[in-house]
Order: C-alpha cells, then sequence, then structure tokens
C-alpha cells in the first residue's frame, strides 16, 4: 500500500508542477518533452527522456539483465546442488539467526543473502543483483503471506539498500576523469557513510522488529567487520589512484573467478551433472528478467515524471533558499540533487554527480559531496520495484520507510563528513 501511495504522489506532484509552469510560466511544450522527448535529442532543452522513451530503455534493462541473471542463477543452482550454499549458511548462521530469527537454521537463503552482501561490498553490481533475487525466492518460500513482505524480507533489502561498499570505483574513475587533483579523496568518506548507513538500517529495522543487537555473537561480527574495513582503510591509503583501481579490479573480478572455479571445482567433486544444474538456474533467471518488467517500467515513468516536469528543481531551489534564510553554509545545497535523485536512479544520479563537477570544478566542496553521496547508497526505489516485485510482493509494510530514513542517516552523515575532511 505504501509503494502505491508514493507511486501516484510521485505522477500527481510531477503533472501538477508541470501544469504549473505550462499555464502559469508560459512552458507550452513541457508537455511534449514528458511525453515523447529523448535525452539525446538537441532540440530537447530537458535533456531528458519522456515517458515513451522510458519504457523503452526499461524494457532493454530487464533485457540486458536476462543474460547476467541467467549466468550467476545458473551457478547459484550449480552451487546449491553441490551443497556450497548450505555450507555458507552454516558459517554465517550464528550471526544471521540474530537478524534474521524466523529463517530456520542453515536455510539455503542464508547463504544467498551473504553472497549478494559479499558482492555489493566489493562493487559487484552484476553479481549482487542475482544473488540478492535469489535470495528473495528463498526468503518467500519461507513467507506465510506471499503478497506481503515478511520481517526477512524486509531485513535483507534493507541491509541491500544501504549499500556497504568498499570501494568506490565508479566515482574515482569518473573524478579522475574530471582531472581532480586527487581523484581518490572521496574513499573514506564514502566507505564511513556507507557503513554508518548499513549500521543505520540494521538499527531502524531491528527497533521495529524488536530484535536485540546486544547480543556476544552480533557485537562480534560488527567489531570484526569493523576491524576488516579499518585495515582495508590503512592499505588503500598507501596506494596512489591507479593503484586502488588496480587493487579493486584485482580484487572484485579475481574473486567473480575465483568463485567460478570453486563451486564447479565442488560439483566435479560432488559428482554433479554441473551442466544441467546450471541450465536448470539459467532458466529462472530468464523467468525472473522476465517477471520484474511491468514493476521497473511503473517505477521509472514515475521518476521520468519527476524529473521532467522540474520537481527536483522545486525542491532543491527550495532547501538553499531555506538555509539563505537561515544564514547557514549553503555549499552543501549544490551536491545535494544527487542525494535527492540516487534512491530515485543509480543513472540519474550518476549523471547529477557530473553536471555538479562540471559546473562547480571537480575540486570543489560539492563535487566532492556529491561524488560521497554516489557511492555511499543504493536505489532505493529501483531495488523495491525489482526485488519485491521479482516475487510479486504487493505490500511492503514500513519497508520503504525504513530505508528512506537510514538514507537520511547516510545523507546527513555525508554532509558532516565531507565538513570533517574538506571544511
Amino acid at each position: 500500500m505504501a509503494l502505491s501511495r508514493i507511486w501516484s504522489a510521485f505522477i500527481i506532484v510531477a503533472i501538477v508542477v508541470a501544469g504549473i509552469k505550462c499555464f502559469f510560466f508560459g512552458q507550452s511544450d513541457i508537455f511534449n518533452w514528458m511525453v515523447i522527448g529523448k535525452a539525446d535529442d538537441a532540440a530537447n532543452p530537458l535533456k531528458l527522456d519522456g515517458i515513451i522513451q522510458t519504457c523503452w530503455v526499461s524494457v532493454e534493462l530487464c533485457l540486458k539483465l536476462i543474460g547476467i541473471l541467467a549466468l550467476f542463477m545458473g551457478l547459484m543452482s550449480i552451487a546449491e546442488k553441490a551443497g556450497g550454499i548450505r555450507l555458507l549458511s552454516r558459517i554465517v548462521g550464528p550471526f544471521f539467526s540474530k537478524l534474521f530469527p524466523d529463517i530456520p537454521k542453515g536455510h539455503p537463503s542464508m547463504g544467498h543473502m551473504i553472497m549478494n552482501f559479499s558482492a555489493n561490498l566489493l562493487g559487484l553490481d552484476n553479481a549482487a543483483t542475482p544473488f540478492g533475487l535469489k535470495a528473495m525466492e528463498s526468503l518467500q518460500e519461507l513467507n506465510p503471506n506471499k503478497d506481503t513482505a515478511s520481517n526477512a524480507q524486509i531485513m535483507f533489502l534493507c541491509l541491500h539498500a544501504a549499500g556497504l561498499s568498499l570501494i568506490p570505483v565508479s566515482v574515482i574513475a569518473i573524478r579522475a576523469s574530471q582531472n581532480a587533483s586527487n581523484p581518490t579523496d572521496v574513499f573514506i568518506p564514502c566507505l564511513i557513510v556507507t557503513f554508518v548507513g548499513t549500521m543505520a538500517a540494521m538499527l531502524i529495522v531491528s527497533f521495529k522488529q524488536k530484535i536485540n543487537l546486544l547480543q556476544p555473537v552480533v557485537i562480534g561480527w560488527i567489531l570484526g567487520l569493523s576491524a576488516i574495513i579499518a585495515s582495508l582503510v590503512l592499505y588503500i591509503r598507501s596506494l596512489d589512484a591507479t593503484g586502488i583501481q588496480s587493487f579493486s579490479g584485482l580484487l572484485s573480478n579475481g574473486l567473480i573467478l575465483f568463485i567460478f572455479f570453486v563451486i564447479v571445482l565442488g560439483a566435479l567433486y560432488k559428482k554433479i551433472d554441473v551442466f544441467d544444474a546450471f541450465i536448470d538456474g539459467a532458466k529462472d533467471g530468464f523467468k525472473t528478467a522476465i517477471n520484474i518488467i511491468p514493476y521497473l517500467v511503473g517505477m521509472l515513468v514515475a521518476i521520468s515524471l519527476l524529473r521532467t516536469s522540474g520537481t527536483f528543481d522545486v525542491v532543491i531551489n527550495g532547501i538553499k533558499n531555506i538555509f539563505v534564510y537561515l544564514g547557514t553554509d549553503t555549499r552543501f545545497v549544490e551536491g545535494l540533487p544527487t542525494a535527492l535523485i540516487r534512491p530515485l536512479s543509480g543513472g540519474a544520479a550518476r549523471g547529477m554527480m557530473v553536471s555538479t563537477m562540471e559546473t562547480y570544478g571537480a575540486d570543489s566542496f560539492a563535487s566532492r559531496l556529491s561524488g560521497i553521496f554516489q557511492g555511499a547508497s543504493d536505489t532505493t526505489f529501483y531495488v523495491v520495484a525489482v526485488y519485491f516485485g521479482s516475487v510479486q510482493i504487493k505490500n511492503t509494510r514500513y519497508a520503504i520507510g525504513s530505508m528512506l530514513l537510514a538514507d537520511l542517516v547516510g545523507v546527513c552523515t555525508a554532509i558532516g563528513i565531507c565538513y570533517l575532511f574538506f571544511g
């Protein structure tokens, strides 16, 4: 129900704002560009895709997902039949059993979730999505109300959307392409913000579900993860921009190949029919990609309307005027567009970050803050549409509210950290 109201609000607000611009400010062509506009059309003053083009983009995105989903779900099928997922579940079981008390001990969903979190941690978006969708499918098997999100699904999705990531490679690469004097200077702020956002998501959902986090196992895992992150920070601080990108590529891509190697080797040892197991999983990947098309089209069209109507500009100008009136520093406001659009569209947020760098300079406060926003969270509404849509969840309960609250914590932390690091 919450998603339905939010989606309706997006459309109504966008059309009202566009109507005001059309009938009171003389922008008579705004409706035209909102419907049939193309971002690459030189005559389009908005430089954004309208809803027709957005529908095509949504379907193309799902079609591109088919191959990735087929590959990784095929490998997951091999790992399941060989017992690898059960082994992973036993390893993380002591910690996850506290966060997910409704999941039976040794259930495969534990392994699927840890694979998703690991992929996110290393910035492997292409791998994280199939693992996450498989986790949602496993959790749906335990869900007594198939159209309503379970506690476990909400906890998983909120932690996933918090986007804990070690190295924001894409942000560093973009900053380098924009000739930043030190492209990697946002690395530590991004890492801190993603960690704080993840902890916030865990606390918010745990409070809502009455989960006690003050347990030795939970505290031990959190302290252990903190130590690993701190060690990585100390090592990466000794590297230059080229070294960081090289290390990241070796760590992330090398891990993908290592996972492939271990899964296939383990399956051969267990005498599994490897290729048949892969095909069975790949078929599920194809079905999943097709199932999410309606949800993705609906969400991206609503987001397109918000963007093309200029609603974001209205919000940003309103926020800036408030802080100008209060007499406070307003440098952070120039970076806010990335934070506001990040929960809606990763690609749009990336474009907003680049635009901020081109407008204010790659070494400006606003550009650094924009980079931290981009590297510090996931696309909340995209995640909701794809993940809940893949298992036909209609009632998301408090999931969206929890995600947005965690996003807000991340935004506030990012602003504070940016002032602390860059003045």
